[in-house]
């Protein structure tokens, strides 16, 4: 492959290490003020790995005595800090962005000069902040992967076909969606031929293979073959009909693409302008929006695999944009960076002054956690340090706030009911109706100290009375309090 470092008539001044570390700073500072406006909230999909990490600090091993449907190192990473929340989680979760926008930094200089790496950093920390929260504020596998995203196909850039394949092989274990990144690096590397194509591979092998066979030799392969790749099978083959959601993906993919507006054209202009590597960026950014269409769903954080390719490609397009002095496509980036803003912006200034005044939230976004914080504190109130908890429905926040032990393997609904958890609210439409049967008879061989039942009041087609497997079982247990949302149960017998 050709460099892909350009020059420039108008090469901008380096800046001093003093004035990039102000540069930095004052980016971390923006990022950790941001997240920290969430510092008593818990978001859904962040919550899974934070209590998943939990439950192996109480001995647990993924797959094997915990059920789990994400690879490891996304509880790997909650690790990292004690699987702690509040403070440390939102100071993790900054430390994270900004470690992104350092990566788009190094990048973006290296294939042209240090201004477009400040636009690609700036570019990064201004959308890790203005978009939803779950989709830029959460650690969780689709945000973990941007950062070895960028470093693989970076890897792959500078022809380290074998680092770019390690890289792209921790990031699998991460997020499966990591094949397409190591499709990604096959693009670049097709210049190097038949070896560069094989370094890679055999890089993408090695962490790979060291995970499963960690796996293995902790007893947990099986389980991680079953929950991650079976069950993620029947997820991702479980949407609604093709028609119906290519046309919800169109919507979806068409908002963020609006509320992205300034990385899209910039990007489009880069381009355009960079007519020998076009087809290299396209492929890239292709590559990276079918990403996002696995299970046809299009979430909001689905879409943050558009973010290493759009960032790159449009630091140079919005430096392109400043140096040819384009008045008018100047003042449309301009006002395209103001929509996420004032579409997003209030709400950090509603929660700082809420946090400040010591108001409790009253977002509808956060009614769920608070529901849960309220159940927590009913359970830890009463529930001795040793007792064990199981919840119906998806609600990982309970092991969070009450820092219980799950009794089972089990501990939310979804493999019991077969109902994934992204419809288990509105529907009983079951993926695995045979493997959920066996599933809810190895559930009633745990004894649970507590239940909380954050399903059925939701759901009554998912009541969990509902299933005669499971009456005899719940005939041991005594409703003792509920909330708006969840009732709970205490073993009686």
């Amino acid at each position: 492959m050709p460099s892909l470092a350009t020059t420039s008539a108008s090469q901008p001044a380096p800046w001093s290490v003093r004035q990039t570390a102000l540069f930095f700073a004052g980016l971390f500072a923006i990022l950790l003020a941001s997240r920290l406006c969430h510092i008593d909230i818990l978001w859904a999909d962040e919550d899974y790995h934070q209590a998943a990490a939990l439950q192996v600090l109480h001995g647990k091993t993924l797959y094997r005595d915990l059920w789990y449907d994400k690879p490891p190192l996304n509880v790997a990473a909650y690790l990292l800090f004690g699987a702690a929340g509040g403070a440390v989680l939102r100071i993790a979760s900054a430390v994270y962005a900004l470690l992104v926008c350092a990566s788009a930094f190094a990048f973006a200089r290296r294939l042209w000069t240090e201004r477009e790496g400040r636009i690609a950093a700036a570019l990064a920390a201004f959308f890790l902040i203005f978009y939803f929260p779950a989709a830029t504020i959460t650690l969780e596998p689709d945000t973990l992967l941007i950062l070895p995203h960028l470093w693989a196909v970076y890897f792959a850039w500078q022809k380290r076909f074998f680092a770019a394949g390690v890289i792209a092989g921790i990031a699998m274990l991460c997020n499966v969606k990591a094949v397409f990144v190591l499709a990604a690096c096959a693009v670049l590397s097709l210049s190097g031929g038949v070896i560069a194509l094989l370094c890679l591979a055999f890089g993408f092998t090695i962490p790979h293979a060291a995970g499963l066979a960690w796996l293995q030799w902790h007893g947990a392969l099986a389980g991680y073959m079953e929950q991650v790749w079976r069950w993620g099978f029947l997820y991702a083959g479980s949407a609604s009909g093709l028609g119906a959601a290519l046309q919800s993906g169109a919507l979806k993919a068409g908002n963020w693409a609006a509320f992205h507006a300034v990385l899209v054209l910039a990007a489009a202009w880069c381009c355009w302008k960079d007519r020998e590597r076009r087809v290299l960026w396209i492929s890239w950014i292709a590559l990276s929006f079918a990403s996002a269409t696995v299970g046809w769903r299009f979430l909001p954080r689905y879409l943050d695999q558009l973010l290493p390719p759009l960032i790159i490609a449009a630091s140079r397009g919005v430096a392109l944009v400043m140096i040819q002095k384009r008045r008018v496509l100047q003042a449309i980036l301009a006002v395209a960076l103001l929509f996420p803003a004032l579409r997003f912006g209030p709400r950090y200034v509603i929660l700082a002054s809420e946090i400040f005044r010591g108001s409790p939230h009253a977002w509808t976004d956060t009614a769920m956690d608070r529901d849960s914080r309220a159940a927590s504190q009913i359970i830890s109130a009463i529930a001795p340090k040793d007792a064990t908890l199981f919840v119906w429905g998806y609600r990982p926040n309970l092991f969070v706030y009450t820092k219980l032990t799950a009794a089972s393997k089990f501990w939310d609904s979804q493999p019991l009911t077969g109902v994934p958890a992204d419809r288990h609210l509105s529907s009983d439409y079951t993926v695995a109706p045979d493997w959920a049967k066996a599933n809810r008879e190895e559930l009633v061989r745990s004894h649970p100290d507590f239940i909380a039942d954050g399903l059925s009041l939701y759901n009554p087609r998912l009541n969990m009375r509902q299933y005669p497997d499971l009456a005899e079982w719940l005939a041991g247990y005594c409703e003792i309090a509920r909330t708006s949302g969840t009732v709970i149960y205490r073993r009686c017998r």
